[in-house]
């Protein structure tokens, strides 16, 4: 019988992907989240029957043992930017994957892969960065044999990265660039491959891989790309760090695009690239994708209509 895998967050922007690649395995897949009726635009990727969304809330212990129950591997994908009510950092990032790799151990589960983030530090100043630290500590307590994976920035077409920025363009005369620190943007299908790799082969249980893209940018480099790929002219406006901390005490509380919260100041303190010597995607055996490669493909919905198409180049 197929191998059946349990995908916590398999709903989610790296799920889908995650979902679709397990599907063409010709795994059955059973995708736990907290609404299994939004799942269901999943089902098409697979045969009748191969997808099934399942009740799954890290809260309650007794729904994330059901969903794992009778699965040969699982994978958790569940996580937040954002800390606030049942959905901050201590439930999403440590205590939900600590039962998950529990339910797992119990349950006889052969492999499971565990997403973290790189910049996971339990001495960080960013408590987005210590949760997620306290969270593969958990995971390893309760299955030593669990393959953590830390990507630094995730893009893809339903990224919340570039997209972000890209709306931006079309409501703000300018762009802020704050901080100069150095981000690995990594392809939401790497990061896909690379969770199939930590499934499927054996020899990588018990180890941590982390995944960035070919190249570094500040984020003046990334709004460069956004404002080239929309082919839109705003202003770029290099922000110190001690700027968007004020600014983010009140666009905490704003929805959409201008959103920034005192925690993601901190995190943008700090570089977001692949550590000197650390095992990443070349030891999955994956070439990384560049974003040029990737994200014209879909900021081209938010480019200018008058502005004059970039010639083609060969990549």
């Amino acid at each position: 019988m197929a191998r059946l895998v349990c995908v916590f967050g398999g709903s989610g922007f790296i799920g889908r992907h995650v979902v679709r690649r397990l599907a063409h395995a010709g795994d059955r897949v059973r995708v736990a989240v907290r609404d299994p009726e939004g799942a269901h635009f999943l089902k098409p990727a697979g045969t009748v029957g191969q997808i099934v969304a399942v009740p799954a809330n890290l809260g309650h212990d007794g729904s994330i043992k059901s969903a794992v129950a009778g699965a040969d591997a699982v994978v958790n994908l569940v996580g937040t930017l954002t800390s606030s009510g049942r959905q901050n950092f201590q439930t999403i990032h440590v205590d939900g994957p600590a039962a998950i790799a529990a339910a797992a151990q119990a349950a006889g589960v052969k492999s499971l892969v565990h997403v973290s983030a790189l910049g996971a530090d339990a001495n960080s100043r960013s408590a987005y960065a210590r949760s997620k630290a306290a969270g593969e500590e958990a995971v390893r307590a309760a299955y030593p044999a669990a393959v953590i994976l830390r990507p630094s920035l995730v893009f893809g077409p339903e990224d919340s990265l570039f997209n972000r920025f890209a709306t931006l363009t079309g409501i703000s005369p300018f762009l802020p660039a704050v901080g100069s620190a150095h981000f690995q943007p990594v392809y939401v299908g790497d990061v896909a491959d690379a969770i199939m790799a930590g499934l499927d082969n054996p020899a990588l249980a018990g180890q941590t891989f982390s995944l960035g893209g070919p190249r570094r940018y500040t984020m003046h480099e990334i709004m460069a790309m956004v404002l080239t790929d929309t082919g839109r002219k705003r202003l770029i406006i290099d922000e110190p760090l001690w700027l968007a901390a004020l600014q983010a005490v009140f666009l905490q509380i704003v929805p959409g695009p201008l959103k920034l919260t005192p925690d993601q100041v901190r995190s943008l303190a700090i570089d977001n690239t692949v550590p000197e010597g650390a095992p990443g995607l070349a030891a999955l055996g994956i070439s990384p994708t560049s974003a040029e490669s990737i994200v014209p493909t879909y900021l081209s919905r938010f480019r200018n209509p008058y502005a004059p198409r970039q010639p083609k180049v060969a990549r």
